[in-house]
């Protein structure tokens, strides 16, 4: 597995060893193992989400401010322009945001790490997104981080006005948003 750095330290790209011929492909796209060496990162996952979404969706910046979540988040079927934003107050990248691509074509893999607002936009006609997750989904913790907030300004690959949840389309701005210590 190797590792690509992103403008994050800390949120990663990884490439996993793709083995094919003509019958297809394989690739482990998780194994603890591999993964803590490669990383230095020892966590333990405890659920998968798997989500279907077609073009222009836009899907964040989603967190939880208890049981925070690290993900690893991969594309299964399509293309996504993945955005993952430092949360942490005591971080010198507080409000930085880092973003990149994610496909089925690439099967790179992103590690997002607790403290981390994460988001997505389809690019493709659909996509699957499977993503594992250090903490269970909490609800009364999750907190929505405003996509198109003007101190981020995060320069989203739309192909015309996003697909929003109501939650998505009220989130909070960095200046107003509950954060990590």
């Amino acid at each position: 597995m190797q590792v690509v750095p992103t403008a994050l330290p800390g949120v990663l790209l990884l490439e996993p060893r793709v083995f094919g011929d003509d019958r297809g492909f394989f690739f482990e796209s998780y194994n603890r193992r591999t993964f803590h060496k490669a990383t230095g990162v020892d966590v333990e996952f405890v659920q998968d989400n798997h989500s279907r979404s077609k073009r222009n969706v836009l899907r964040g910046l989603h967190y939880q401010v208890r049981q925070s979540q690290g993900k690893l988040v991969r594309v299964s079927v399509g293309e996504i322009w993945d955005v993952a934003v430092d949360l942490r107050r005591s971080s010198p990248h507080f409000g930085r945001w880092a973003g990149f691509t994610l496909s089925a074509e690439s099967r790179r893999i992103a590690w997002i790490p607790p403290g981390f607002a994460h988001g997505f936009v389809v690019v493709s006609e659909s996509a699957d997104v499977l993503y594992k997750a250090t903490d269970y989904y909490a609800p009364e913790h999750e907190r929505t981080l405003l996509w198109n907030d003007a101190q981020l300004g995060i320069p989203w690959p739309l192909a015309g006005s996003p697909i929003l949840t109501d939650k998505d389309r009220r989130g909070a701005p960095l200046a107003a948003a509950e954060v990590f210590a």
